[in-house]
């Protein structure tokens, strides 16, 4: 049935109703019917006839039953949730409009003045650029102003596009669209026009009609395809607008020309030229954040966790660059929803699958390759994503000065899927997991395996125009195997360690009004630890089984932020976050005397705890207070107060964080870690925000950091906390960061001076260090450059390099020596007191983008670049021998020469 509403229009304002004496009642029962099937049942029992276009419909059935009554009651019901309004005319002739509400006197037309008599209908149209489109369902009660919301994606492959500026004609009003590509704006009531401003994308203009809140998606074409450049945020004005300071947002399509070890494009890499994030060390799993611990930084994703984000001891990142989206680095002011850890979120988003054709990308480089596809499984609705890489070659070892890493071998791989469904305009799911594994075998008789497993569920629903929600489900796992077999010994093993954490999250976004937006809600998480199990490895092995008993924990959380815009100028964002920690059975209470050091003499008690019995609880507030001060649109000053909790450790007493550190929870004698942070920055744009400036400081005290007694043995110990020592810290920094957006010139210059140090201190010589006075941490880095420039010759060839230095790390060196019994001993400096060589290296590449013609199957992208290009010898240890009795240094370094290769990647 297509009744179309031609002539219609002309005389509609002359008719009037029929008396309601004589108007008609229906009978009528529906068993799951469409709106036009409901239609046409009403024509065949009654003599009304319905005019109206059936594309106006939705699928959506009904189950009706009614017995007298007025046709309005049944057009009421199926037209309730959609924008169908409808006219009943003198003849049972009832009139269907799509929005517009069609009155009996004088009508108002777009313009909102009154002026004719006639109703005004505006043709629905899909073109974008010439006709207006209706916006929600007209009705007697009008208000000044309404929302609308909706995504914006990009026309070619149908994904949500973050970052999008949607602006309204008056450019006063105007909104960013967020990850998900979703966006909301108000505008007044009646005739808009609004349009869409996005950095390589051709801007949309579009006319609007608002009649009421409602929905609009839009769908952008991107322009000519050129080289891109190394922009980290695509919105340029969101380093002045966004509220809260010590956010770094990095695409993943923005970093393929900088020049990364072996070719590998990587996004954590990339994080780190950034000035408050810090390699942990060339050839070391880890990065330290504004004078942070390893283990104080949480990676996530999407939404789950994984303890590992590296490969090949750290000299490439776990996380597929083609499947990537965007990272988000929070390292300042951490938002409520985030919990669990002191210096850091690294929430990494992967991208979500093209529904509408069949993409991919590939690369081929030295020592690894790697492919993506996208996969449409049901048209603009669900598709999958599937991505792989692995390594292929070990021969690069052979470069590396040091014998035994000559002799070794390393291969890894990782692959991820991600599926999404779109169910309806309210409801989206997807599915993410994630596998990596990796084996190295650095002597000739030990091979290392660990990996990531890593499985979440995401449910988002849209509950109206204000509320949304999403409910993850996530599992990560986390295991690593050491399988020695003993050599010309009777000592083989075979060495098994596995942390599992269950996170059920619930998120809800409530859009209050233009001055508050609220989020809230709950986390679980279930940890599972297996601290360790050896057992003999071969026939004639001498090693006895053991197994140290299993941690489990429950770490719950309430949330509560609302970011509040108290006008264009001051912003604030307020957040509390609720902690409760239940360390769990089964477990074995180990029960010391009070006021002297723990260790086998003063244990008093062991008290055994059944599975699941809650055997000690912590219970902690943390807060997050962020507000930024805008003196105008390209100067704005931020400042913030950051209280955390962090309930797991990480145990590694070496100078380099390492595949093989364990995780254990804090239970009766090892105390929840305490974190605090005040951060002051000013940032600055120039030039139509073509330059940015940012300088920030920040202060970070620190409760129950780990540390540890000398010569502590961390891995298989029953009793851990009998050597390690919880002390203060305190780290403090400036961090200046200037950035060229665009141009043939493009990159950043990023500097940081920062201190990290710790205070062990005791009334008990054994848990003293350096007399108990504050002392650098193993990873105190006083002076951090970076610096990333690309330069474009032409839109297709480009010159990008990469300069990094670094202050040394601290080490303790010995001072003397003495012989007791013809034995020699070494004396040692105070802790931390000296430190090896300063770091720096130099990377050039060069990025040739194939051709730009718009019909070709594939289009391609070479990277011949060069690491380490001045072939620094850059220490990776320092270590000490007496050699005929004098003490001799010798250092390792990773990779002491010019390491070229060349990638070749395609796109289609």
């Amino acid at each position: 049935m297509k009744r179309k509403l031609l002539l219609i229009c002309i005389s509609l304002f002359f008719y009037t109703s029929y008396s309601q004496e004589n108007e008609e009642k229906i009978t009528l029962k529906a068993v799951n019917l469409t709106q036009i099937e409901v239609l046409q049942l009403i024509e065949e029992n009654s003599n009304y006839q319905f005019y109206f276009l059936e594309e106006w419909f939705s699928k959506k059935t009904f189950s009706i039953s009614y017995e007298d009554v007025k046709i309005e009651k049944i057009l009421d019901e199926i037209f309730e949730s959609s924008t169908i309004n409808y006219f009943i005319m003198e003849g049972s002739k009832i009139i269907l409009t799509k929005g517009n509400l069609i009155k009996r006197s004088i009508y108002e037309n777009i313009d909102r003045n009154i002026q004719t008599d006639a109703p005004i209908f505006v043709n629905s149209s899909s073109d974008f650029k010439n006709e207006y489109i209706k916006i929600g369902k007209e009705t007697d009660s009008k208000k000044d102003r309404y929302t609308i919301s909706g995504t914006v994606t990009n026309d070619k492959t149908g994904k949500p596009i973050e970052g999008v500026t949607v602006i309204s004609s008056n450019k006063n009003n105007y909104t960013t669209t967020d990850k998900n590509g979703k966006f909301q704006l108000t505008l007044p009531y009646g005739k808009n026009e609004i349009e869409t401003i996005f950095s390589g994308f051709e801007g949309e203009f579009q006319k609007l009609i608002i009649y009421n809140n409602g929905t609009l998606n839009l769908s952008i074409s991107e322009s000519s395809e050129q080289l891109d450049e190394v922009v980290i945020n695509a919105n340029k004005t969101q380093n002045i607008r966004q509220t809260i300071a010590g956010i770094s947002s990095i695409k993943a399509k923005d970093i393929k020309t900088i020049p990364t070890i072996l070719g590998e494009r990587d996004i954590l890499k990339v994080a780190i030229t950034l000035p408050s994030i810090k390699s942990a060390g060339e050839g070391s799993e880890g990065v330290n954040v504004r004078g942070g611990k390893v283990d104080q930084n949480l990676f996530l994703l999407d939404n789950g966790v994984i303890y590992n984000p590296t490969h090949f001891l750290g000299l490439f990142s776990a996380i597929n660059p083609f499947t990537t989206k965007d990272l988000k680095a929070y390292t300042g002011n951490i938002p409520a929803e985030y919990g669990g850890r002191l210096s850091s979120v690294f929430d990494i988003k992967t991208n979500d699958p093209n529904t509408k054709k069949l993409s991919g990308e590939a690369s081929i480089g030295p020592v690894t390759g790697n492919i993506n596809l996208d996969i449409p499984i049901i048209n603009n609705t669900s598709g999958l994503i599937l991505g792989g890489r692995s390594t292929y070659s070990g021969w690069i070892l052979d470069l590396v000065d040091n014998n035994d890493i000559q002799n070794s071998s390393v291969s890894f791989f990782d692959v991820i899927g991600k599926y999404k469904h779109k169910i309806n305009e309210n409801n989206n799911i997807k599915i993410t997991g994630y596998h990596s594994r990796d084996q190295y075998q650095i002597a000739s008789d030990t091979i290392n395996e660990y990996g990531n497993t890593l499985v979440t569920l995401n449910w988002n629903h849209k509950f109206n125009s204000k509320n949304t929600g999403d409910l993850t489900l996530s599992n990560s796992n986390y295991t690593f195997n050491i399988d020695y077999e003993g050599g010309d010994t009777n000592k083989g093993f075979n060495l098994k360690y596995r942390i599992n954490e269950t996170d059920l999250k619930f998120l809800m976004k409530y859009n209050y009004s233009t001055t508050h937006k609220f989020k809230y809600g709950l986390e679980s998480k279930l940890y599972n630890i297996n601290p360790g199990s050896i057992i003999p490895n071969g026939e004639n092995s001498e090693i006895t089984p053991l197994n140290i008993p299993q941690e489990k924990a429950l770490e719950n959380s309430l949330f509560v932020l609302d970011e509040i815009k108290v006008n264009k100028k001051l912003n604030f964002n307020l957040g509390l976050r609720l902690n409760q920690f239940l360390a769990l059975g089964p477990s074995s209470e180990r029960i010391y005397e009070n006021g002297v050091p723990k260790n086998e003499s003063t244990l008093l008690n062991t008290v055994n705890h059944d599975n699941n019995a809650i055997y000690k609880t912590y219970h902690n507030l943390s807060y997050r207070i962020s507000g930024r001060y805008s003196f105008d649109d390209s100067f704005s000053v931020k400042a913030g107060y950051n209280k955390s909790f962090q309930y797991i450790h990480r145990l590694n007493n070496n100078t380099t964080a390492t595949p093989i550190d364990t995780w254990r929870l804090s239970d009766v004698n090892i105390k929840p870690q305490e974190g605090s942070q005040l951060s002051l920055g000013f940032f600055k744009n120039l030039e139509e925000d073509n330059y940015e400036f940012s300088l920030e400081g920040y202060f970070k005290e620190y409760n129950n950091l780990l540390d540890y007694k000398i010569g502590a043995n961390l891995l298989l110990n029953e009793n851990i906390e009998t050597e390690i020592i919880q002390g203060k810290g305190k780290s403090y920094g400036v961090e200046f960061l200037f950035r060229k957006n665009s141009g043939r010139l493009n990159g950043w210059l990023g500097y940081s001076y920062s201190r990290s140090l710790i205070q062990l201190d005791s009334e008990f010589d054994e848990e003293r260090v350096n007399n108990g006075v504050f002392f650098p941490t193993n990873y105190d880095i006083p002076h951090d450059l970076n610096a990333v420039l690309n330069y474009k010759f032409t839109k297709r060839y480009s010159l990008s390099v990469n300069f990094t230095y670094q202050t040394g790390k601290p080490i303790t060196y010995p001072t003397g020596k003495y012989i007791i019994d013809d034995i020699e001993f070494l004396t040692y400096s105070n802790r931390n007191q000296f430190r090896i060589p300063d770091y720096y290296r130099m990377d050039v590449g060069i990025n040739i983008e194939g051709n730009h013609k718009i019909k070709k199957f594939a289009h391609s992208f070479w990277n011949i670049s060069i690491y380490n290009v001045l072939g620094r010898n850059n220490p990776y240890s320092v270590f000490f021998e007496s050699v005929n009795g004098n003490v001799q240094s010798y250092q390792n370094s990773i990779f002491s020469v010019p390491i070229p290769t060349i990638t070749y990647n395609f796109k289609f």
